[in-house]
């Protein structure tokens, strides 16, 4: 994509989230394309500490929305909500994940980062191995919207990691972080919400 500086820009900025997809498949080598846009993000002692599973459509993508669907009943009941919403919201997130035509969950691992003795730089080894797999997520979202296709991060691995592991049988040191659902769009992006700058920048 050349495009001059402005119109680039404008370009990021129409990136929206998109949770409805219109049913046709994403194919595997459009996936690939996608996935190796993702992983030239840069990375803290370029360690590259992001990994991705593809988790197809079918018993697999069933097995893992119905784990992470209890470990979120269990959490909404546990804050006291209705169960009436409790089954909404469960639900919607199962139809979310099984609607979607591809699935990605962003891991991230830290074996390749430097080990310290001190919890002090261990944490904060920690955080850079996060952040550079952040940044990987974000590069997968540019790369889907070039595509052409729709993409929304779901927060739900975070809160479920040892289902998401058990279901994918995830090697031990990768640390399930988001889900990213993928597919053509079949709704108009929701307009954009955003702080004004003065809200979010000081100046030094």
């Amino acid at each position: 994509m050349s495009l001059p500086p402005e119109a680039l820009l404008n370009w990021i900025e129409s990136r929206r989230s998109i949770r409805r997809f219109d049913g046709r498949p994403v194919p595997r080598a459009l996936l690939e394309r996608i996935l190796n846009t993702a992983c030239a993000a840069p990375s803290a002692h370029n360690s590259q500490p992001w990994r991705f599973a593809v988790v197809s459509a079918g018993e697999e993508r069933r097995k893992l929305a119905d784990r992470i669907a209890g470990e979120f009943q269990r959490d909404l009941r546990a804050d006291g909500v209705k169960e009436s919403d409790v089954e909404g919201r469960a639900s919607r997130a199962v139809d979310r994940l099984l609607s979607a035509p591809a699935a990605v969950i962003l891991c991230c691992t830290k074996s390749d980062m430097t080990r310290f003795a001190d919890a002090r730089r261990s944490q904060a080894e920690t955080t850079m191995a996060l952040q550079s797999a952040s940044l990987a997520g974000g590069q997968l979202l540019l790369a889907a919207h070039a595509e052409g296709l729709g993409a929304c991060w779901m927060c739900g691995p975070l809160f479920a990691p040892q289902a998401v592991r058990d279901v994918l049988r995830l090697p031990a040191d990768w640390e399930p972080q988001a889900l990213i659902v993928l597919g053509w769009p079949a709704e108009e992006p929701a307009p954009r919400d955003r702080r004004p700058l003065d809200d979010t920048v000081i100046w030094r």
